[in-house]
């Protein structure tokens, strides 16, 4: 059965060339975007309109489909991940993949195979690795993935160099986990498939439908909203639906849900 997720997109059409090449900036939260110091850039912002659950590498990847044609290369940058640092750079990533928050700098997560927050990578690249596995709803393990696509596509990572800046510093991290929480429940099998390597799902895979697109502007920065349906297959991912509560009742509302759900095309 297919179900599908209602996201919300803006992307900002003003965009900054550099060296005849063009960034679109990617931001996904189901928070509020907070201002930055990037301007003058296609910036893109995802976020959750309805009761189904966040789920980042799909986002990234319908946000990937629809500005590809904008520019030619983004930066999936985490919306409550903020650089204070104008060492940071944001231009195209000639070497390979650019890991702008790096493990070195960034506030809480230090292991040497993070890639997540902040990263730049070329239309190139992303269809390369065929971009996230949409296996991933709730928070968390979608970037590990990502970095095995990118191991095994022989992409070398690329981090700053000669920062003048260190852990506690180089970032502000705006997330209060009170007021913000994060979806970090395992339900059905969905610790045992997002532990492995996805084979089978991509950007080649993920479907979405356009449902409207409003054009709005903030401070003479026009931008457009896209509303998006994402698809949540039932029979693959399960997981996808928010956890019914331990009640009868709630639990037959919840199968009803897995049943009912009339079928959307992209």
């Amino acid at each position: 059965m297919i179900l599908f997720s209602l996201f919300t997109f803006a992307i900002f059409w003003n965009l900054l060339i550099l060296n005849k090449e063009s960034k679109c900036i990617q931001s996904t939260s189901s928070a509020v975007v907070h201002q930055t110091s990037i301007n003058s850039i296609a910036r893109q912002q995802t976020r959750i309109v309805d009761r189904f659950r966040f789920n980042r590498g799909s986002l990234i990847n319908v946000g990937f489909q629809l500005a590809q044609n904008s520019c030619t290369y983004i930066a999936m940058h985490d919306v409550d991940l903020l650089p204070l640092n104008d060492q940071l750079s944001y231009e195209f990533p000639y070497n390979g993949p650019f890991h702008v928050s790096s493990p070195s700098l960034h506030p809480n997560y230090h292991y040497k195979t993070y890639v997540g927050g902040i990263m730049l990578i070329s239309n190139e690249h992303f269809k390369l690795v065929n971009g996230f596995s949409n296996n991933y709803f709730g928070w968390g393990l979608e970037d590990d993935e990502f970095y095995a696509r990118l191991m095994e596509a022989n992409l070398k990572i690329y981090r700053p160099e000669n920062i003048q800046t260190n852990q506690s510093n180089t970032f502000a991290h705006i997330h209060d986990r009170n007021v913000y929480k994060r979806d970090t429940a395992k339900l059905f099998n969905q610790k045992e498939v997002t532990r492995k390597r996805d084979r089978k799902t991509g950007l080649n895979t993920t479907k979405f439908n356009l449902l409207n697109i409003y054009h709005m502007s903030i401070e003479n920065i026009e931008f457009r909203i896209f509303n998006v349906a994402i698809e949540c297959n039932v029979d693959r991912t399960p997981w996808c639906l928010k956890q019914p509560s331990s009640s009868s009742s709630s639990s037959i509302k919840f199968k009803n849900q897995l049943q009912q759900q009339p079928q959307l095309n992209h």
